[in-house]
């Protein structure tokens, strides 16, 4: 196992990270981040499920409204 100040040493110049507090802020950035994302998944997962039946959809047809619409 690495010792502190050797631990300490591989992150900050692996990471160009000053010190230990930087790196840690950063994790836990990153962290809060992914979190808000997956959060943003699910409840636009929900709003779909809650949305109501499933309808048809014809892909040719809406390609092909698309090209007429937008060129």
């Amino acid at each position: 196992m690495l010792a502190e100040a050797e631990r300490s040493a591989f992150c900050c110049q692996r990471c160009d990270y000053t010190n230990d507090s930087e790196y840690i802020r950063d994790l836990l950035r990153r962290e809060q981040e992914r979190s808000a994302e997956v959060e943003a998944i699910r409840a636009a997962l929900m709003e779909g499920e809650s949305s109501g039946e499933p309808r048809s959809f014809d892909a040719d047809a809406f390609k092909q409204r698309m090209l007429t619409a937008h060129g």
